[in-house]
């Protein structure tokens, strides 16, 4: 349908001899629309209801409405927004691909055309989540580890490349390139697209929504962007629009500069911790202030990347100078560049020093210069500690760890244990995962020049990396090697075991590997408390690596001198972390950087024909890629022996009518969880063990337990991701209080069973279930896992107290209810065990967005507690999901 431009907002932009179209903000402010006032981020929203004013999906009250905008006031409109390109990585990718497939044979099942299937718009797949550190320490550690990911996943991969052939608008970045969300950074983000068709093209700001949280990190950038489930990403290629409430945006103003001795981590650490507190979940975040001026791109782009972490839908950043130099940098090409400064200065979105403050729902304020070096653990990314009080707050962490260890949280002796040929003493504390891993810091010159100059300092000092710790360097992109080796600092890292291990979201997705065998044996006979420090965005429990309980966020130099010190009961800044060959004691202070040399050698090493040459061909991938037989056809063919890729059952027996929502009626609780249960416990990506109902499934269809992979790496496969749905190692379920991990109580009766096995009875029995949880629920990842896996397992209703913003979506998008107790109540105070038999009313009956249902607990006794919970379904168009079972059965026949 055309657009209506019911406000005369479409014009034209002359930028070096081409002519645009554009939708033009400055035209709604001389209507009498107070539009520049705005936060940037809401101008971008404004734009694109503009540009989609049909008189359906857009009108023109909801222009009003957004344009209008009330800093102080709660947004309770819902607009729609449609971006203009999906990220993606395998991962998540890869289901997105499975259902895609599989909606084309529903589609012709039902009489449609299956071609409808297809992505609209650009939709980009980078895979960087398969790679795992099996090898480390070593030259061969990168090729040994690729030649492993390629012998696992080929099927996976050949899956993706059908995909690419045969779905338009649709391409894939092959692995061992980068990480996701720093290609995005370097390479894919356009900042302004510039659509073609007839006549002139349209210039419009890039927006994007990605199927991995920290698709946020573009925000650094200036692109509007979020972190959605695969299944939102799905509708969204389908040119679904995502329905969302006009939001609250909070403006972060920053001053000053960061001190000496201080990093990006340090401030985005900060920072996540301010938000936390402050509260930000479903709200926008929008960096302002002086302080911008002093912060590098990359910088910038590490703040925007933890948006998740601090639980804003996104953190962003406006476009000025220094984004227009990053284009430069990078690489992308001179009309790009003009483009997106004459557009952002056309729209009023172009940043200068002294441009006015815009209006904002709260604000914060951060100095810079008070920001310091800090850890982040041992389970939670804001929970910040300042390096001075690092051992203070380990020692004081230890008892509780020891606890959940069931140890008699006395103090130990340690392990000993023989490695490189020395007799070594392992022992609570010990560090034995060290990674300069994620997209979060690994995309900041900065903080890898650091490191690698710590390296060098350390080396020529003489210190040693511990033998005990687990070393690994995983940058997100082959820039960084580059850089690295071009300053000579690659060959020390490697002197100190930071070998390159891949291009990939390694240690941060939990893709570590195994410890080696002395040190695994030492931590099971022990059982010690062991840790982990990671220059990534993600500590949650048992996420890591299995055996290891403390995990700590740091700066990439910081987990240099963790590897040195070995241990996390050291003052890194009192305490030296080792000695010299003439023996005396090295600190610190006595190998950290000075900030004018990282950024001497910056400027000297990090060169603009890095990023031409290796972005040069990006998509056509190495010999291995090309030499994968592509299947051929719009249908995919399933191969019916396959334990990575089948053909889901979301779209069995599907009819073109939904059936009528009902009440839920003798209703049981699968499981009973506290706060902050992340997406992670739900669905873990991590390592899958031989013992549980997926590695049962694997080894039953010849699957040996050297080649089970991940959770992640098998989200192609429902039958073990529903098997996975609950499997963390570290999940406590109130059902079965002291026991950790994947197991529940079947009721009546009491026996103790997985939760994949209770579930598979409960459904024998027609029992439907329910899950309870506290606040947080669903924190972390964007798993669309977390929710078709719960659903799956047969779980009707979630009742928790509150919800992360991705999770709560994901579930309405699965047709699963998400209630939620109301202000001050939870399930103590409604005096809820868990084992009581379970009645929801009031869904049936005209159910509407936010109302209120009313819940019924039956005890065994046969007494009853009732209370009334609220329906989190925030709007129209998520209760027209739910009626229908789900977004995709919805957007089906929407299509049919």
């Amino acid at each position: 349908m055309s657009p209506k431009d019911s406000f005369q907002a479409r014009t034209t932009l002359h930028v070096g001899g081409r002519t645009y179209s554009f939708y033009s903000l400055e035209r709604l402010e001389a209507a009498g629309f107070a539009v520049q006032r705005l936060p940037y981020s809401l101008k971008i929203l404004l734009e694109n209801l503009l540009r989609r004013e049909d008189g359906e999906s857009v009108d023109a009250d909801d222009v009003t409405a957004l344009a209008g905008w009330q800093a102080k006031k709660v947004g309770e409109r819902e607009i729609s927004f449609l971006p203009a390109r999906v990220l993606l990585q395998d991962f998540t990718g890869v289901p997105c691909v499975v259902d895609l497939a599989a909606m084309r044979e529903a589609m012709q099942a039902m009489g449609g055309d299956p071609k409808k299937i297809n992505p609209l718009f650009p939709a980009e797949l980078v895979i960087d989540h398969s790679v795992q550190v099996d090898h480390f320490g070593s030259p061969d550690a990168f090729r040994l580890n690729a030649e492993i990911e390629f012998a696992r996943n080929r099927e996976r991969y050949a899956f993706l490349r059908w995909g690419q052939s045969a779905f338009a608008n649709f391409d894939v970045v092959p692995p061992d390139t980068g990480i996701v969300h720093q290609v995005n950074l370097e390479y894919l983000a356009r900042v302004v697209f510039d659509g073609g068709g007839n006549g002139s093209p349209e210039a419009y700001p890039d927006t994007l929504v990605g199927t991995d949280s920290h698709t946020t990190m573009v925000n650094g950038l200036g692109v509007l962007g979020w972190g959605v489930g695969g299944i939102e990403a799905e509708a969204a290629m389908l040119g679904q629009p995502m329905p969302l409430l006009i939001p609250e945006v909070v403006g972060f103003k920053l001053s000053g500069e960061l001190p000496a001795g201080a990093t990006a981590t340090d401030l985005v650490l900060t920072v996540t911790q301010m938000l936390r507190k402050k509260g930000v979940v479903g709200k926008f975040v929008e960096f302002f202030g002086a302080g911008l001026s002093s912060l590098s791109l990359a910088d910038r782009a590490t703040l925007a990347n933890m948006a998740p972490e601090y639980g804003a839908t996104c953190g962003i950043f406006p476009v000025d100078d220094e984004t227009l130099e990053y284009l430069r940098f990078t690489g992308r090409k001179p009309e790009r560049i003009a483009l997106v400064e004459a557009y952002a200065k056309a729209q009023g979105m172009f940043r200068t020093a002294s441009s006015t403050d815009s209006e904002y729902s709260d604000t914060l304020t951060l100095d810079l210069a008070t920001v310091e070096p800090s850890l982040a653990g041992p389970r939670r990314p804001h929970d910040r500690v300042p390096l001075t009080q690092s051992k203070k707050a380990w020692l004081a962490s230890l008892p509780e760890l020891r606890a959940a260890a069931k140890s008699s949280g006395e103090a130990r002796g340690g392990i000993r244990t023989r490695l490189e040929g020395k007799d070594v003493e392992i022992g609570d504390g010990a560090v034995v995962v060290a990674a300069i891993t994620s997209c979060t810091n690994t995309s900041n010159p900065s903080v890898l020049i650091g490191a690698g100059l710590l390296a060098r300092n350390a080396v020529e000092r003489g210190l040693t990396v511990k033998p005990w710790v687990k070393t690994s360097l995983a940058p997100g992109s082959k820039v960084v090697t580059d850089y690295l080796r071009e300053s000579g600092l690659l060959a020390s890292l490697e002197a100190l075991r930071f070998h390159l291990v891949g291009y990939g979201c390694t240690t941060c997705i939990g893709n570590s590997g195994p410890l080696p065998e002395p040190v695994s044996k030492a931590i099971a006979d022990g059982n010690l408390v062991v840790a982990s420090v990671l220059s990534g965005n993600r500590n949650f429990e048992g996420r890591i690596q299995p055996q290891v309980r403390a995990n700590y966020l740091a700066s990439p130099p910081l987990v240099v001198a963790y590897a040195l010190a070995g241990r996390m009961d050291v003052d890194v800044v009192n305490e030296p972390l080792g000695m010299d060959r003439g023996g005396k004691p090295v600190y610190l202070r006595d190998i950290w950087p000075a900030p004018e040399e990282v950024r001497s050698t910056i400027r000297r090493v990090v060169k603009t024909e890095m990023f031409e040459r290796q972005y040069g061909e990006v998509f056509r991938g190495d010999e291995r890629w090309q030499a994968i037989r592509v299947p051929a056809g719009d249908l995919f063919a399933w191969d019916p022996q396959s334990t990575y890729v089948r053909k889901p059952t979301l779209f069995d027996g599907m009819t073109r009518e939904p059936a009528p929502i009902r009440d839920l009626t003798r209703g049981r609780v699968l499981v009973k969880l506290g706060d902050s249960v992340t997406t992670d416990h739900i669905s873990p990506a991590g390592s899958i063990a031989k013992d549980s109902p997926a590695g049962r499934y694997l080894l039953e269809h010849g699957v040996a337990v050297a080649d089970f992979n991940s959770y992640g790496a098998r989200r192609g496969n429902h039958e073990v991701m529903m098997r996975g749905t609950f499997a963390n190692i570290r999940l406590r379920n109130e059902l079965v209080p002291g026991v950790e991990g994947g197991w529940t109580r079947h009721l009546p009766g009491g026996e103790r069973l997985t939760i994949y096995d209770a579930a598979v009875r409960y459904g024998a029995e027609g029992v439907p279930l329910l899950v309870l949880a506290g606040k947080e629920y669903g924190s972390g990842s964007s798993r669309d896992w977390a929710a078709k896996g719960t659903m799956m397992l047969g779980v009707c209703a979630v009742i928790a107290e509150s919800y992360e913003r991705i999770h709560r979506s994901n579930l309405i998008g699965m047709g699963v209810l998400p209630l939620e107790f109301r202000a001050g109540e939870s399930c103590e105070s409604v005096s809820l065990t868990g084992e009581e038999r379970y009645e929801i009313r009031g869904i049936a009956t005209g159910l509407s967005p936010r109302d209120l249902v009313t819940v019924e607990a039956v005890r065994a006794d046969g007494s009853k507690n009732a209370f009334q919970a609220l329906c989190r379904i925030d709007t129209p168009v998520e209760l027209d999901y739910y009626r229908h079972g789900g977004i995709l059965p919805f957007v089906l026949r929407q299509l049919l």
